[in-house]
């Protein structure tokens, strides 16, 4: 296989906003103390993290002539392919203005070229064109081209996770859950799968999650760390002490850390805690990059809080 995982989503590039006296109201203006701009959306994010942990990483998305060679470069900084990155001929790149603040934060986005990508990825999974052992859908894939992609993907013989995001229409949807028992692993956060199962403290999501078949769900729960479904059985893991500067990405990045722990075959319980690892690192830094942790950093936080591997 050319890759251990392939990260196929949306790719944004995030406008990011923080330092504000307060949250405006419709009609006020506000204004921040700093700024950056930076890759972002999940896919970008998590094959980032991925990239970063040794994992040999593609990215599959669409980009405008406007940013795309600036975004290529910085997926090949952080060992990221971008053979699968395809060039928007007419709709610019997706933007996002992220407006931060240390517990929470808020979205304006424009799709652009992001616009009917995931039917050209399923075209490519069905055309055989996918070489990777793995695959991370961060999306809410169309129902019309979901069943499918999962379906070609595991004939080309990769193993497949999903993390839709906030997409409600799309999570309050009866086919998502049969669908979702297809892929090998689901990682929502909290919000997200109490949507999706009506349930709203973690080990009844779990066990509603269980019921619907699905095999391994990583489930988010921010500053209480996370919980797992797993052959059966439901763990939880704290999340780390950090002074929280942004939490943009970290549910990505939570994501990259679990699914590196989980490809190179560590106990579950490690997938737990390199996720949390990772997640409440990225929140010491603006944006969902800069704080995420190299290999020995991750290690070492690893063997900080006595974690078998």
């Amino acid at each position: 296989m050319k890759f251990d995982v392939l990260v196929a989503g949306e790719l944004y590039v995030d406008l990011i906003l923080s330092g504000f006296d307060f949250w405006p109201l419709p009609g006020q203006e506000a204004f921040a103390r700093t700024f950056r701009k930076e890759i972002g959306g999940g896919a970008a994010i998590t094959a980032c993290g991925l990239g970063v942990l040794g994992q040999r990483t593609g990215v599959c998305g669409a980009v405008g002539s406007d940013y795309g060679a600036w975004m290529a470069h910085r997926f090949r900084e952080r060992g990221v392919e971008t053979d699968y990155l395809e060039v928007h001929t007419t709709e610019p790149t997706g933007l996002t203005v992220a407006i931060t603040t240390p517990h929470d934060r808020a979205f304006l986005t424009y799709s652009g070229a992001n616009r009917g990508y995931m039917e050209q990825f399923c075209d490519e999974a069905a055309a055989g064109r996918i070489e990777s052992r793995h695959v991370h859908i961060a999306a809410a894939p169309d129902w019309d081209v979901t069943s499918d992609l999962i379906d070609h993907l595991h004939a080309s013989g990769a193993t497949v996770s999903l993390d839709a995001g906030w997409h409600e229409p799309w999570l309050a949807d009866p086919r998502a859950l049969p669908t979702l028992a297809k892929t090998d692993l689901f990682l929502p956060n909290e919000t997200e799968a109490a949507r999706m199962t009506g349930q709203y403290d973690a080990r009844g999501i779990l066990n509603k999650f269980a019921d619907a078949g699905l095999k391994c769900v990583a489930l988010k729960l921010g500053g209480a760390g996370s919980a797992l479904l797993y052959d059966g059985q439901i763990r939880f893991a704290p999340a780390p002490a950090v002074t929280p500067v942004d939490t943009t990405g970290a549910g990505d990045c939570f994501d990259a850390g679990f699914l590196n722990a989980w490809l190179n075959g560590q106990r579950p319980e490690a997938w737990l805690w390199a996720g949390n690892i990772c997640g409440a690192l990225s929140c010491e830094a603006y944006g969902g990059l800069d704080g995420f942790p190299c290999r020995d950093r991750l290690a070492h936080e690893m063997e900080l809080h006595s974690c078998e591997t």
